[in-house]
């Protein structure tokens, strides 16, 4: 039996690792538990040594995925300070910058990764991943030297239009509709259907968001009429989206 223990002061971090791993650990017949005790929480998984290398891969993964949108988000909205523009178009600029260069973050994080012993996260992420933060810290003070140039609308959007354009492609075609409840995003599934993006409906900045987090190659929006936030994604992603509003698809049912 292997034993690993993953442990951490963030109790609320923890409560969605503990549920993020259960399938993952279930998935290998393995077990799966918890304890806090001042604060510090630990969960504690055990598996059969013939499938440890595949839930390390799997643990990995996951690990490198948390170090890399929460410690990261984090790290931005400790350190970076933008010029004051729209509320949509500074959620698109930290949510490019999140996602710019993800690859290199990974590989960073999973080359210093060791399950021989415990993980303790923070500590993991303050002493071993020094270099990580020192690449952000790079990223984040470029934008900072610069926030007197970003003052001026249009070179704001040009360098946002350089981030999402930079980001890696992870979907080849995404279509949004959106309704009376607001926007709801669809993949292209393998087996040719299309399956709904985490099964919920999203609001302006979650659209905005999601749409940054899945880099597509290609858009198909259907929403009821141009607004700040279409105009936002067309602003973005120019030859790589096609909107059409409501009042375009009555016109052509008619035709």
């Amino acid at each position: 039996m292997w034993e690993f223990s993953l442990n951490l002061y963030n109790e609320e971090l923890a409560k969605h690792l503990l549920g993020s791993l259960q399938t993952l650990v279930k998935q290998t017949g393995g077990v799966i538990t918890s304890h806090s005790e001042n604060g510090y929480s630990s969960i504690l998984i055990g598996v059969h040594e013939t499938k440890r290398e595949q839930l390390e891969k799997a643990l990995s993964r996951f690990i490198t995925q948390v170090i890399c949108t929460y410690y990261k988000s984090s790290f931005l909205d400790k350190f970076l300070f933008l010029p004051q523009h729209d509320k949509m178009g500074v959620l698109a600029f930290k949510k490019a910058l999140l996602n710019f260069d993800r690859e290199t973050d990974y590989y960073i994080i999973q080359k210093s990764l060791s399950f021989d012993s415990d993980l303790y996260l923070e500590s993991f992420y303050e002493f071993k991943l020094k270099n990580l933060k020192s690449k952000w810290t790079e990223l984040v003070s470029l934008a900072n030297e610069n926030r007197d140039y970003l003052i001026s609308a249009d070179a704001f959007n040009d360098l946002l239009k350089f981030l999402v354009d930079n980001l890696e492609i992870c979907e080849d075609e995404v279509n949004v509709i959106e309704d009376e409840e607001g926007y709801k995003i669809y993949l292209e599934m393998q087996d040719g259907e299309r399956g709904q993006y985490q099964n919920k409906t999203f609001n302006e900045e979650g659209l905005i968001s999601s749409i940054i987090d899945l880099s597509p190659q290609k858009i198909n929006l259907y929403c009821q009429g141009v607004n700040n936030t279409t105009s936002l994604l067309e602003r973005l992603y120019e030859q790589r989206i096609v909107v059409t509003t409501q009042c375009q698809c009555t016109q052509l049912k008619k035709h």
